[in-house]
């Protein structure tokens, strides 16, 4: 785009506005806005003497013009893109989005700070939300599923920082996670079987590492017929089941009231005869909920934690048991989590953006003063590639043999 071009589609694009009210801009389904538009960018192509353009420079403006007021402007195209997954807005002069699992920086700039807030308000409109002294950000999910952070002023010192996070619309099947390379064949089928065989499974990693991917996979496994409840602080999950009761947790209001934790939502579910409940993240006070649920009649139940190894994740489960239970000692929280969890699947991310299990293991039960670990599957630390079954025969085994049918070639040598 020359400077010329660039610089008639600014002065159009103000004059538009100018002739709009706040009403037309914030029009959550936009046909107002729709049907107004023609007439008046017409009126600025005549009154700027844009009209001696070329077709191909007019119809490129009146559609640059249109994308900036009615949609999200300069990231429109990244929303359009399958492949982007993340798009990061640091301000008016830095974009990054995340493509194909790899995060890269962009060309994309906005003109100024109002520009930024302006398409924040447009992504913000169709829920009903709106960023202000008094909330300063949100974290809310969009009506496609995605998943939006903005940050104001006078929290962010980098003006306003947008954060938009996309999910697939493809549902992804253990098939698939082996065509990726995600997982070998033999640890898919694994997983599949402990899924059915009602087992309580904790995925753990990093950030952006696949977790909430893994636990959409496992939770796609559960046997349709079986009552389902999901909580979520933002619903991520698309299970396929016929029985998904889905729970959303909710922020406190501007007066810091009407707050809606996990917790309760947890020990709420226990009242909804759910055969299996599913937390997309334990991070607090409903991991002894969670636990307990685990342990009282609704095996199967699975969670994501936030981790950079299957031992760092059950250390943390013990210390956030502790410390919103202080009347619970170390030794009776350890007990607790040995006796719920029963697997434990280690996501990573590698630097070329590619999601991978690192680890599956089984958490010993007839060590319960201590943890121990039992690595079924894992890849060595400086080789992602090298993931095999490591020759320790998994205590469940014959339960999967003998009740599900279940029996594997590695297992049996």
């Amino acid at each position: 785009m020359n400077e010329y071009l660039k610089g008639l589609k600014d002065k159009i694009r103000r004059d538009c506005l100018t002739r709009l009210t706040d009403a037309d801009l914030l029009d959550a389904q936009q046909g107002a806005l729709r049907r107004k538009l023609p007439p008046l960018i017409s009126n600025s192509f005549k009154s700027l003497k844009g009209e001696s353009l070329s077709h191909n420079d007019r119809q490129w403006l009146i559609a640059e013009v249109a994308a900036d007021i009615i949609g999200l402007g300069p990231i429109a195209k990244f929303i359009d893109d399958q492949n982007v997954n993340e798009i990061m807005i640091n301000g008016h002069k830095q974009v990054y989005i995340e493509r194909n699992g790899k995060i890269e920086l962009t060309n994309i700039t906005f003109r100024d700070e109002r520009h930024v807030e302006f398409v924040a308000e447009r992504v913000l409109s169709s829920i009903g939300r709106r960023v202000t002294e008094l909330e300063p950000y949100i974290d809310a999910r969009l009506p496609d599923g995605s998943r939006v952070n903005v940050v104001s002023n006078p929290v962010s010192l980098n003006g306003i920082i947008v954060t938009i996070r996309r999910f697939s619309s493809n549902i992804l099947t253990f098939e698939d996670l082996v065509k990726l390379q995600t997982i070998s064949n033999e640890a898919a089928g694994f997983l599949m079987a402990c899924v059915k065989a009602r087992m309580n499974i904790v995925i753990c990693g990093g950030s952006g590492a696949g977790k909430t991917t893994m636990l959409n996979v496992l939770s796609n496994s559960i046997p349709k017929d079986e009552r389902v409840v999901t909580i979520e602080e933002i619903a991520e999950l698309r299970l396929r089941g016929d029985h998904i009761l889905r729970l959303e947790t909710r922020s406190p209001n501007v007066q810091g009231t009407g707050e809606i934790t996990a917790r309760q939502l947890v020990k709420n579910a226990l009242h909804m005869r759910p055969d299996r409940i599913i937390i997309g993240e334990v991070r607090g006070s409903e991991v002894l909920d969670m636990l307990r649920a685990m342990t009282t009649g609704h095996e199967g139940s699975m969670t994501t934690l936030h981790s950079n190894s299957a031992s760092e994740a059950v250390d943390l489960l013990e210390l956030m048991t502790v410390m919103d239970s202080p009347n619970i000692s170390a030794i009776v929280a350890r007990r607790q989590i040995i006796n719920a969890v029963d697997l434990l699947v280690h996501m990573v991310r590698l630097p070329d953006g590619k999601r991978k299990v690192s680890q599956i293991l089984e958490v010993d039960k007839e060590n319960k003063p201590d943890f121990k670990l039992r690595d079924i599957f894992s890849a060595t630390d400086d080789e992602i590639s090298d993931f095999k079954y490591r020759g320790n025969v998994p205590a469940v085994y014959a339960k999967l043999k003998k009740r599900f049918g279940y029996k594997c070639g590695l297992f049996e040598k």
